[in-house]
């Protein structure tokens, strides 16, 4: 049977990092859906299009368009086996058109790994990222620190915050993540699809606990 999985996790907590070792672990298509916008807008098709026009306004795109785009991408070939969708579903109505999707497929939702860490963390990860104003090098406080503080290894350019990296807009992020992810986090407790996994540990931990849950 196809394995379909959400995977559910705020800014800074590694989600992408461990999409991309899962989908070479499991095999399974990593869908995207931030890539699956962008490949639409690109190829000018008539949902890429639809979509710009409201991402042009500032607007929110419709759940139909977005659904519209997941429906055209899960019934392509290398989705036979099954998908790990990150950044889909966004909403209940997103979840509950998924499902659909899953049923007439004759298959369901396996699990919903949902990854977690304390804002402490997510805000150290997110909001120590520094950037050089000449050569646009990348620091981060803990994890690549420059040298000497506030000056470019490579060119000796001054580094700089840039508005989204500081801690007040990086707690604004949080906030408005989890006022957005709640109901769809309840929605998969109350069906026993969600698994909560520790996200403030190694890389590798975090990975195994995902593997474990899995294979559960």
């Amino acid at each position: 049977m196809p394995t379909y999985i959400v995977l559910l996790g705020a800014p800074g907590v590694g989600k992408g990092t461990q999409a991309d070792i899962l989908t070479q672990k499991t095999g399974l298509v990593h869908i995207s859906s931030g890539d699956l916008f962008r490949e639409h807008i690109k190829n000018k098709t008539e949902l890429g299009i639809l979509a710009e026009s409201f991402m042009s306004k500032g607007e929110l795109v419709p759940d139909d368009v977005t659904i519209a785009m997941l429906e055209e991408r899960l019934s392509q070939a290398d989705c036979e086996k099954g998908a790990l969708l990150d950044g889909f579903p966004r909403t209940p109505t997103q979840a509950d058109a998924l499902s659909v999707m899953l049923n007439e497929k004759g298959t369901s939702l396996s699990i919903v790994p949902y990854i977690t860490a304390s804002d402490e963390v997510l805000i150290k990860r997110l909001s120590g990222r520094w950037t050089c104003r000449v050569g646009g090098h990348v620091y981060h406080t803990l994890f690549s620190p420059p040298r000497k503080e506030g000056v470019c290894d490579l060119c000796g350019g001054e580094l700089y915050q840039r508005d989204d990296d500081t801690v007040e807009t990086v707690k604004k992020r949080l906030a408005i993540y989890k006022k957005q992810t709640s109901p769809l986090i309840a929605y998969y407790h109350e069906q026993g699809k969600l698994v909560e996994i520790q996200g403030d540990q190694p890389i590798e931990d975090v990975t195994k606990e995902l593997l474990r849950a899995l294979e559960r």
